[in-house]
Order: structure tokens, then C-alpha cells, then sequence
């Protein structure tokens, strides 16, 4: 396990920063895996379905359970060995029925919330929301992965978690991570955002799309600019990354420059597209913008996107 080194710009993005020791190296070893499970010092996370349960201390959230504890939330549907954190303890993450989720939400000692509404509302540090985060992504493919693709025949868990296997064809299935390019194109001194339907009120963002098979990051970068907003772009510069557990995608953050200010907005994928000078995004992040127009929040990657454009203009084309 290493440090995170402070030019690591995707550290500081939500869900990004997560200290564990993975010990991928031990997810075979089942003799291991059970002596830090039985380990008082281990530490659980319990998601009902798939929303953490959290104590309530105050305005305090804890998400760490002991396996006293934990066992006590419910019976076990799934398991996942996470690693070990800088003290040396176990962490391991839990489902458990989400039909408890209701009842546990009632005691005054405990508080159910998705995990993106933690992130909103601030509740935990940095460090246990990213553990938390990778969490959720595994526990979720485990859900969304019960049967073979091979075959079609149940599959089970192996490998404390990070593998299922079929024992009908023996095929052997690993955690996906789809890859989002998330982008800001500029042109000079302005930058392109759009927004969906569904995004707060007048809140805008960068253009985000699913990588395709066959491309690359930058060519992902131009055609998703070009096929939502009509803009042709050429550079392409990496900015940072974000692991985003809804369900487990992983954010490319980039930056590319623009060809023609000329829009052609594809109205299936966009309400609403427009270019931001740098005057007019810094109104959006103090909140005096005139039209009441705002900004992802600081979780989000989008939102260090249009900061670091806000700060420096369109020298972030020459990022490295």
C-alpha cells in the first residue's frame, strides 16, 4: 500500500480516495479470509439491498459495524473482503435483505440512506466514502450477476468475493467497470455545458458518454461532443478520474479543444446546451448567477472540471 501522492488530481474528486491494502494477493487464501472475519478489530459495512446502514450519533454517521453488530442488522445475502485499512484492520462489506431496510430506518439509533445522498449531504470523510463506494459497486455486481453468461446456469461467489464461478461449465466471471468520458470542449475563453431533464434546476455540466468498443479515450472524447452538441474538437487532455458506484462506472475527466462555437444540439440527449464564459462560471460557483444557474456539487468530477477551467482558462488544454 503507498501513499496517494499529492499531484494526484483524482484524489480529491468524490469516491476517489480509498486507503485500503485490496490483499488480492489472500482473496484465495480461505483460511485468511476467515481469521480477519472472526478478527475483533474487523469492521463491517451492512447495505440493505443496497443502502448503507449508518449510526446515528448526534449529527455524527458511522458506517463501521463490528461482526457482533453487523450480524445482529440481519442474516448475510453476500460478502465482499475489501482489504485492510492503514491501522491494520480488516474491512469486509455486507448485504443484507433490503426489505430491513424500512425497519432499521425506524430505529432512532440508525439511519438508512443511499449512498449518493451521503455524498451529498457530506456525511462521511473522504477516505471511508471511497471504501464505501467500491463497496457498493461489488456488492451490486454480485446482485446483478447471479447467473453465468457462459451458460445460464447459477454461479457462485468465490475468491472472498471477487470472482464468481459456474460449476456447471466452470466458466469463471470478474467485477466490470465501464468506462464514462466526461469532457468540457473550449473554445478560447468559454466552455460548453449542457443539461438533462432530469438535472436540478438550472443546473448545467459537461457532456458525459459511455466508452464503445474499438475507440479510445479521445476518440470517445470527440464523438461525444460532436454527436450531442454538434462540435467538431481536435486536442484531447486528461484531467483526472472518478470511480462512480451507480452502478460502478469509472469517470474519465477531459478536456478538449473546439474546432467551431457552432451548436447542433441532439435534443434526445439534451434539454438544453450552451456555451459559459469563464466570468459567467465563476457567477455559477458563488452563486450570483443572474439566472440563478449553478454547478455539480464538489463530489461530483464535473464539478473540479469547470473549477479548473474557471482557474485557469484555456491552459488546461495543456494538461499532462
Amino acid at each position: 500500500m503507498h501513499a496517494t501522492p499529492p499531484f494526484d488530481r483524482s484524489a480529491a474528486v468524490g469516491f476517489s480516495l480509498n486507503p485500503l491494502d485490496r490483499m488480492s494477493e489472500k482473496r484465495d487464501d480461505e483460511a485468511f479470509v476467515a481469521a480477519r472475519r472472526a478478527d475483533p478489530a474487523t469492521r463491517f459495512f451492512v447495505l440493505a439491498g443496497d443502502q448503507p446502514v449508518l449510526k446515528v450519533n448526534g449529527e455524527a454517521r458511522d458506517p463501521l459495524f463490528s461482526q457482533v453488530e453487523a450480524a445482529g442488522l440481519g442474516e448475510t445475502v453476500r460478502e465482499v473482503f475489501l482489504g485492510v485499512d492503514p491501522a491494520g484492520a480488516a474491512l469486509f462489506a455486507v448485504t443484507i435483505d433490503r426489505a430491513l431496510a424500512e425497519p432499521l430506518g425506524a430505529r432512532t439509533e440508525l439511519e438508512v440512506v443511499d449512498v449518493r445522498s451521503i455524498a451529498m449531504r457530506g456525511l462521511l470523510s473522504a477516505a471511508t466514502l471511497g471504501e464505501l463506494g467500491g463497496a457498493k459497486a461489488m456488492l451490486d455486481w454480485h446482485a446483478r450477476h447471479r447467473f453465468c453468461a457462459n451458460c445460464g446456469q447459477p454461479s457462485r461467489v468465490a475468491a472472498a468475493g471477487w470472482r464468481r464461478e459456474c460449476d456447471s461449465c466452470h466458466a469463471q466471471h470478474f467485477p466490470r467497470v465501464d468506462p464514462v468520458v466526461i469532457m468540457l470542449a473550449i473554445d478560447g475563453e468559454r466552455c460548453l455545458l449542457g443539461r438533462q431533464a432530469r438535472f436540478a434546476p438550472g443546473m448545467y455540466s459537461a457532456l458525459a458518454g459511455f466508452l464503445e468498443p474499438g475507440e479510445t479515450v479521445e476518440d470517445a472524447v470527440r464523438r461525444e461532443i460532436r454527436e450531442e452538441a454538434g462540435v467538431p474538437c481536435s486536442r484531447v487532455a486528461y484531467f483526472a478520474s472518478q470511480p462512480w458506484p451507480f452502478p460502478s462506472s469509472l469517470m474519465i475527466g477531459c478536456f478538449a479543444e473546439a474546432e467551431s462555437a457552432e451548436l447542433v444540439v441532439d435534443h434526445n440527449e439534451l434539454e438544453d446546451a450552451r456555451w459559459f464564459s469563464r466570468d459567467e462560471l465563476a457567477a455559477m460557483f458563488a452563486r450570483t448567477h443572474p439566472n440563478s444557474l449553478g454547478v455539480p456539487q464538489p463530489f461530483a468530477i464535473a464539478h473540479h472540471l469547470l473549477k479548473a477551467f474557471v482557474e485557469e482558462g484555456g491552459a488546461v488544454l495543456e494538461r499532462g
